[in-house]
């Protein structure tokens, strides 16, 4: 009997470590199933439940389901849940740091968004460390181009219309250019158009086929200010908890989702632009006097967060340089 009780203990025990060593992860994201985003990530969730035999689910909540976008950093940071994803420069108030890949035209294509990723990832991983959150890795919007219900021919064009504002950056452009910037979050972009709440953006060619800019929308501009990341963070403290081969997969299948995500968003690029000039929207290049106007935006907005980022500032942007 005392062999039996020691033998059915011992089972307990190995199933207990077992289920221990098991995890479910909810993810929350902002976007919905179709965005390539989201894509992506269900594909890197899959990537990691195969390479640990299921030891590690992550279940994907998106479109603001389970967390909203704006809380979306905090939830990972306190524990609410142990992954998550967001616009990186959601956090530019934090620390300039964080807007860098929304500056506009400092990075205008992929190779250029490529290489200031790899000039400022260090540094934003240490900010983000602070504050027990660990980047898995970061994919970036097609470049961002210009939305309008009128023809928007010169910067002047824009001066007194209402301009959506995601983040800083998004708000000082408005700001520089005479617009009144309003913040509005995707899922809600169609109805402050209908209502008027919002006449003009700058956003990318993916958001707006998603949100069928050309219901409320006319004019799409490929203007290519910037390029911004989402980033993908997990909470130190649970990735720690993981054993090390866990952590290995989990690392692994983040690197192959990086590179898959970069590769995605240069062809929806390309598939979203055809999409908008399918639903009759007017596409063009913009003017030589908008661009040069936006030109000259972008020049104050370059040097207005070279002086905010100080010497994390002057070392990414040298090593973006180099």
């Amino acid at each position: 009997m005392t062999q039996l009780r020691a033998l059915f203990a011992s089972i307990l025990l190995a199933g207990f470590a077992w289920t221990a060593q098991a995890a479910t992860w909810d993810m929350p994201t902002p976007y919905g199933e179709t965005n390539f985003h989201t894509v992506n990530i269900k594909k890197f969730a899959e990537d990691v439940n195969k390479a640990t035999g299921g030891k590690l689910d992550i279940k994907v909540h998106s479109g603001g389901s389970l967390i909203k976008h704006p809380e979306i950093k905090n939830a990972v940071r306190s524990g609410q849940v142990p992954i998550g994803e967001f616009l990186l420069s959601r956090l530019s108030n934090e620390s300039p740091v964080f807007g860098v890949d929304s500056v506009p035209f400092l990075a205008s294509n992929y190779d250029q968004a490529r290489q200031l990723w790899d000039a400022s990832r260090a540094k934003t991983e240490e900010l983000l460390a602070r504050q027990n959150l660990k980047i898995l890795y970061a994919v970036p919007w097609p470049p961002q181009g210009l939305y309008a219900k009128k023809k928007i021919d010169k910067v002047d064009d824009l001066r007194g219309l209402k301009f959506r504002a995601y983040n800083a950056a998004t708000e000082r452009v408005a700001q520089l250019a005479g617009a009144v910037p309003t913040q509005v979050e995707v899922p809600d972009v169609p109805q402050a158009f209908a209502t008027g709440r919002v006449e003009a953006m700058i956003t990318s060619p993916s958001t707006g086929a998603n949100t069928k800019a050309w219901d409320f929308v006319s004019n799409f501009y490929h203007t290519q200010a910037w390029m911004p990341k989402n980033v993908i963070v997990v909470n130190a403290k649970a990735f720690d908890k993981l054993d090390k081969g866990l952590q290995d997969a989990v690392m692994a299948a983040a690197k192959t989702a990086e590179d898959r995500g970069w590769k995605a968003s240069m062809a929806e690029t390309d598939a979203k632009i055809a999409i908008l000039k399918k639903n009759g929207m007017n596409v063009q290049d913009p003017s030589d006097t908008l661009k040069s106007g936006l030109q000259k935006i972008g020049d104050t907005m370059i040097d207005e967060w070279a002086k905010q980022a100080g010497k994390d500032g002057e070392s990414i942007l040298q090593a973006y340089k180099k």
